[in-house]
């Protein structure tokens, strides 16, 4: 068992290139962690990092309560499974898998035995006399993962592992990834672009974009209160339905979303009420998940938006309907880039609190250069549909006059630069 703390861990490549901004994360012990992101968002540089693969630029990593930052890999007791596999070609797939045994000089029965048990684990244990390249895909990661695996390290790193394979494949492996780690006990951090993956996989989720962590915890932590309107559009098997709005608060009866030709009225017992006070007068992001909308009769009286069916989608399981509203949908926010702070033009505050500042500064100062509104510009919304989940058979067909009612337990609240304004219920 070992733990991995990670304290304001920074990556710089040359040319000023920063990879990683301030990072501070922890890994406990048996915790299976799931690094989420974006391509080239910061979260293979980490795991190469922990592995020693790339030196920490700034900052400082902890193994097991022992500072590694200066530890050659050898000495780090981890093992890593990499996207490709990474096998020798020459090697069966029992000298692959016994390799590193045979490099700590272990006992040859010892050795024999744990393949071969491991093999069966795998399923696997009838492609041992074969050369990696005559295994199918699926075939060669599981000789990967058991590679990493026979020597029971205390630490196992996974860079997507399961990407090159087709859908039925990752899921496959994704079961036995997870049953056969947690029956192992062995600290894991794991590393995908894939939401499903993350969410089914994990026992907490960091999210990272741009080198900078947006939101740590639970799956369902994550996914039901995120901290950041990235966070909640990214971990969303739909597209999250994001709307700008103008906060207002009519002779101070109640909070009122004015998106133009719709209005959603937050009244003042909800708990939420007090903190969009705040941003009285300003613009703020809603964001919507397609199951938190849902038909309604034209005669339904509560919080809703009205427009046209533009077109349905048919996903075997449920329909998806896109309403135009006259709204356009917002873009998500993300951090600046962050190689300006090296070249000396940011605020010098690091951290998530010192981006949003930023964006939020940068997003001001274009407008006023380019004279637009929040709403103005093709460029700057997409078009105006709302994405509303309708189950098995839908309510609607195209060019219907539709009325979508809104869940306001499930809307969620931001800045324009994409910090969670509603505090999240954790």
């Amino acid at each position: 068992m070992s733990s991995v703390v990670l304290d304001k861990v920074t990556k710089v490549y040359p040319g000023d290139h920063l990879a990683v901004d301030q990072l501070s994360l922890k890994a406990g012990d048996g915790e299976f962690l799931v690094l989420l992101g974006p391509s080239g968002c910061g979260k293979s540089t980490l795991l190469r990092m922990i592995a020693g693969l790339e030196e920490i630029t700034e900052g400082d990593l902890w193994l097991d309560g022992q500072l590694a930052n200066h530890l050659a890999p050898r000495d780090r007791d981890v093992a890593m499974v990499f996207q490709n596999g990474a096998l020798y070609p020459h090697r069966t797939v029992r000298g692959n898998i016994a390799f590193p045994l045979e490099i700590a000089k272990s006992d040859p029965a010892t050795v024999r035995e744990r393949v071969t048990e491991l093999s069966k684990a795998l399923h696997i244990d009838e492609t041992l006399e074969r050369r990696p390249g005559t295994l199918s895909g699926g075939q060669r990661q599981r000789v990967a993962m058991g590679r990493a695996i026979v020597r029971q390290p205390k630490l196992f790193l996974m860079d997507e592992p399961l990407s090159n394979l087709d859908a039925g494949m990752r899921t496959e492996l994704r079961m036995e990834i997870s049953a056969l780690v947690r029956s192992l006990g062995v600290t894991t951090i794991y590393v995908t672009h894939d939401q499903v993956e993350a969410l089914t996989l994990a026992d907490r989720i960091a999210i990272l974009n741009r080198g900078v962590l947006q939101d740590v915890g639970t799956p369902a932590q994550i996914y039901n209160d995120p901290a950041t309107a990235f966070v909640a559009a990214f971990l969303n098997s739909q597209q999250l339905n994001l709307l700008a709005a103008t906060v207002r608060t009519p002779q101070n009866q109640y909070v009122l979303l004015d998106f133009g030709p719709h209005r959603l009225t937050i009244p003042w017992s909800d708990p939420r009420a007090y903190a969009i006070s705040q941003h009285t007068g300003g613009q703020v992001l809603i964001g919507i998940r397609p199951d938190g909308l849902a038909p309604v009769p034209e005669s339904y009286d509560g919080p809703s938006f009205f427009g046209r069916v533009r077109t349905l989608e048919y996903h075997g399981h449920e329909w998806l309907a896109y309403v135009e509203c006259g709204v356009p949908s917002a873009p998500v926010p993300e951090p600046p880039d962050t190689r300006a702070r090296l070249n000396g033009n940011g605020s010098g505050s690091g951290g998530l609190g010192g981006l949003v500042r930023r964006l939020f500064a940068n997003r001001e100062e274009h407008q006023e250069q380019e004279h637009v509104g929040p709403h103005a510009g093709s460029g700057i919304h997409r078009r105006a549909d709302l994405i509303v989940r309708l189950g098995g058979r839908p309510a609607w067909r195209p060019n219907d006059a539709a009325r979508v009612g809104v869940d306001l337990s499930r809307i969620m609240i931001f800045t324009e630069s994409g910090a969670r304004i509603d505090p999240p219920r954790r």
